[in-house]
């Protein structure tokens, strides 16, 4: 069973699973077909999860496929915390260029769904970040595309530090984790979008 938290209209949708604890821990159930479809308003078929694993500091993203590769996807974290964003980067839409954050935790338990459309990224807000990922088509290199993460317009620093006070507030976003390959990315103002 699913809690609704926040669905964006025609955009992401911010839900978690029911969690059921006692003295032993806690059990939930992460994904139901039929509930998905039914609560959360969406009828897809995932074909392939991933999981990554991060440091604190570790930005990945902004990424997305096109054309027939393009990807929807349901995101959670297992263990530690993430700021994870989203930017509707289709080129028709009314919400066109705008973000979407949604904190996810293993506290919270939120999970995000992502529609096609959309480019999605996140930093690790913890050590050993368990990061994963359910997508409704398979990975496809050669439509993939990232769009540099501080080009879209979004707050970084200012979200990062609301959700970890702890942070050092000295620290320059600059000296956040990224690979060579997204902060190579499209300059989102330079992106006609998909």
């Amino acid at each position: 069973m699913y809690e609704f938290v926040y669905k964006y209209k025609d955009g992401p949708v911010l839900f978690a699973p029911k969690v059921y604890t006692d003295e032993r821990g806690y059990f939930m159930e992460t994904f139901n077909d039929k509930e998905f479809k039914e609560i959360i308003g969406v009828d897809t078929n995932f074909v392939q999860d991933n999981q990554s694993c991060s440091s604190r500091g570790v930005l990945r993203g902004m990424h997305f496929q096109t054309g027939e590769s393009e990807q929807a996807k349901l995101v959670r974290v297992v263990s530690g915390s993430v700021l994870d964003v989203v930017i509707d980067i289709r080129k028709n839409s009314p919400t066109f260029g705008i973000p979407y954050c949604a904190h996810l935790t293993a506290e919270n338990h939120n999970q995000f769904f992502i529609p096609r459309g959309f480019a999605h990224g996140f930093v690790a807000l913890k050590n050993n970040t368990v990061f994963q990922y359910k997508c409704d088509n398979r990975y496809d290199k050669a439509s993939e595309g990232c769009i540099k993460w501080d080009t879209i317009p979004f707050d970084w620093k200012k979200s990062i530090y609301a959700l970890s006070p702890k942070w050092n507030r000295i620290r320059n976003l600059d000296e956040l984790i990224i690979s060579e390959k997204d902060a190579q990315g499209i300059d989102f103002n330079d992106f006609k979008g998909i």
